[in-house]
């Protein structure tokens, strides 16, 4: 396990204060990616140096804390320009990486799907190409660990029209995957079946409830990203309407612009959605800017007039917990409050998303001749059948739908009690 020493820069009085929270990140992401943190180094000043970031004298004490810890690793929280990072290493002596880095680092572990692995290293490779110059020397000294995996030193050293001819390879495989998806997302959007996607901060608990719902078995864990390549399930309710629910990647505040681009694609499906949770860690001590972080994303994502339920998740690890759970009998639909650990409050988000998803569904019990084959076989194109039988001369079905797509069917609709 490689031993890191984290260093932040604060540059204005907002850094200053938001210190502790980026660093206490810093820490998680450094800790998901395999480092041990033996160091936390803090410095404030006006403006950065164009040569080290820090000022020369910061430097100098991260070389005497990296001899004292015997550290291996040094990772900025705040971004390196390529020549800040090469004159770093040449000063430090040791693999100097920063935030963005580390993130592509993680991504890079925690990719399974063909094309997520094509998307993280596309943005490895984009991160990296005006970094090839001159760190031909550097690269051999690193000899792997966090921040070099992915393409693999190999890659790195090659020259960079190489590099970039193997950009210009995996921007036209994932053009193929996403026409693929688009073609699936086309075919979807003309099902009646609705599609929820959750999103939220980073190990807010997305998955947890994800398997809850879906009664699946996705990877949880308290490290960030756990989820990275999107999952999608069925979740049905107790009156037979169901939907189709998205596990997407975890969002955090700054997520690098490379990634932004790269896994477009995957944040496609949250576009798309009929109705998105955002998934909130009340216990967080910041979930305040965690909120904001990930709004701020949505909107570079251009969500717009999809409906959103802000989920308060871990509510069992505060001491109103109940009041909270009264609370969801209150709300107009907009916010729930749960634990997905205790299984509380997942009748009351349950009942929201129904509201949300089918509020201008009807059930209506048909029976239509088969002889008229066309209509027979037209209701799973607009409607939702939750059950059907052969009566002999006709077929019967039992139907969620919107009352203007049953106007050509009125003659065949059975008044009464169904005794389904």
């Amino acid at each position: 396990m490689e031993k890191a020493i984290l260093v932040h820069l604060a540059t204005n009085k907002r850094e200053k204060m938001e210190a502790e929270e980026s660093m206490k990140e810093l820490e998680g992401l450094a800790c998901t990616a395999g480092a041990n943190v033996a160091e936390k180094i803090f410095q404030s000043r006006k403006e950065i140096t164009p040569r080290y970031l820090i000022g020369k004298g910061k430097v100098d004490e991260i070389i005497q804390r990296k001899n004292e810890t015997d550290t291996d690793l040094i990772i900025f929280e705040h971004d390196l320009t390529p020549i800040q990072q090469r004159s770093l290493e040449n000063k430090i002596g040791e693999k100097v990486i920063d935030r963005t880095q580390l993130i592509l680092d993680i991504f890079s572990q925690r990719a399974r799907s063909k094309e997520g692995k094509l998307q993280v290293e596309m943005a490895q490779l984009n991160y990296i190409l005006p970094r090839l110059s001159g760190k031909g020397q550097a690269l051999s000294r690193l000899g792997g660990g966090i921040g070099t995996r992915g393409p693999g030193e190999q890659k790195l050293e090659e020259d960079r029209r190489k590099v970039q001819g193997r950009i210009t390879k995996i921007k036209r495989d994932i053009k193929k995957i996403q026409k693929r998806r688009e073609d699936q997302r086309r075919s979807r959007k003309k099902s009646p079946v609705p599609f929820v996607s959750f999103v939220g901060y980073t190990n807010a608990g997305k998955s947890s409830l994800f398997n809850i719902l879906t009664r699946g078995k996705t990877l949880t864990s308290s490290y960030l990203f756990a989820t990275l390549d999107p999952v999608l399930r069925r979740v049905t309710f107790t009156d037979g309407l169901y939907f189709f629910l998205s596990d997407t990647v975890g969002f955090i505040k700054s997520l690098p612009e490379e990634l932004i681009t790269a896994f477009m694609a995957t944040l496609e499906e949250v576009r798309e959605a009929d109705c998105l949770c955002h998934i909130i860690d009340t216990t967080s001590s910041y979930a305040a800017n965690q909120i904001a972080a990930v709004e701020s994303i949505l909107a570079k994502l251009g969500i717009q007039d999809i409906p959103v339920i802000k989920v308060y998740n871990k509510i069992d690890l505060l001491p109103d917990f109940p009041v909270l759970l009264k609370k969801n009998e209150q709300e107009c639909g907009t916010e729930v409050y749960i634990s997905a650990k205790e299984k509380l409050g997942i009748i009351s988000l349950k009942k929201t998303l129904h509201d949300i998803l089918f509020s201008d569904y009807c059930c209506y019990h048909i029976r239509i001749p088969k002889s008229h084959k066309e209509l027979i076989h037209s209701f799973p194109k607009w409607s939702i059948v939750l059950k059907r039988r052969d009566r002999g001369r006709d077929m019967e079905f039992k139907i969620m739908a919107r009352p203007d797509n049953m106007i050509q069917y009125m003659p065949y609709i059975v008044r009464g009690d169904c005794h389904w």
